[in-house]
């Protein structure tokens, strides 16, 4: 062995110098990351950039050779992420002051920009959330507390995710949507006054909406109690002798079934009451 050793050892060491070196210089590239190579400093390429056009599993992820020590691969993610906005206080057109809690939804198109402008994706984060929180004031200045629970609401966002958007072109990021999660008057006095409004205006809105029930429930009544008595009274005339029968029999259920059948009625025989035990 040992004699196989000094024969071969030069061998088996560049065997393993090789593979060092082979190891080093690959990276994988999953497809959820995009990766930019940085050569002493400056981004030089990037690897599976986001683009639309391109179909799943066709996208340049995979394995990666770059050269060891003088370059470095950083990772991006790929996919869509998350800018959450701390709860801020907002003053509106009308002087309500707002707690605002929003959010963005941005995915990374240019890696090599971001790198460049922001560093990590943390980096980014940083630049954007200052940037949305005034847009947010700017565009909520201009509307009222009122206008933000209606449809109106829905044009405030798309102005901010436009205003947003262009902004974070300059980090190479794409904002996809903005939202606000939460828009409430702050608590103490000014919410409690408002609650109250609130609250009065949907009891009145609430006892309207009774009060017409109630009238239509009225009047279904009667119209159903109309066309029952005619239809009793349809029935009645086609055959007297039937409805009287029908009639005397659901009398003497309700009556017999009192108490669990056990009931006992004490009548002449000859009372009218039982005139359909008689017969005919």
């Amino acid at each position: 062995m040992e004699a196989i050793w000094q024969q071969h050892k030069f061998a088996v060491i560049a065997v393993v110098a090789l593979l060092v070196a082979l190891a080093s210089s690959v990276v994988i590239v999953p497809e959820t990351k995009q990766a930019v190579v940085i050569r002493t400093g400056e981004p030089v390429r990037k690897i599976n950039a986001f683009n639309p056009k391109q179909p799943y599993g066709q996208t340049g992820a995979g394995l990666v050779l770059r050269m060891p020590i003088v370059e470095r691969v950083q990772m991006v993610d790929r996919r869509i992420l998350n800018l959450d906005m701390d709860s801020e206080t907002v003053l509106s057109q009308d002087q309500q002051r707002l707690e605002v809690d929003a959010y963005a939804r941005f995915r990374i198109i240019d890696p090599v920009l971001m790198v460049e402008s922001a560093g990590t994706e943390e980096g980014l984060r940083n630049q954007l959330a200052p940037i949305m929180i005034s847009v947010l004031r700017q565009e909520l200045g201009r509307r009222t507390f009122a206008s933000l629970l209606t449809p109106e609401r829905g044009n405030a966002m798309t102005r901010i995710r436009q205003v947003l958007d262009a902004q974070a072109r300059r980090y190479g990021a794409q904002i996809l949507d903005v939202r606000i999660k939460r828009a409430d008057l702050p608590q103490g006095t000014p919410l409690q006054a408002a609650f109250n409004r609130m609250q009065s205006d949907r009891q009145e809105e609430a006892e309207t909406i009774r009060a017409g029930g109630r009238r239509d429930a009225q009047i279904i009544r009667a119209e159903a109690e109309a066309e029952a008595a005619k239809i009793y009274a349809d029935a009645f005339n086609k055959d007297p002798e039937f409805y009287d029968f029908w009639r005397a029999m659901q009398s003497y259920r309700r009556t017999f079934e009192t108490g669990n059948g056990e009931s006992s009625i004490i009548m002449d025989g000859n009372n009218e009451y039982l005139r359909q035990f008689r017969g005919r």
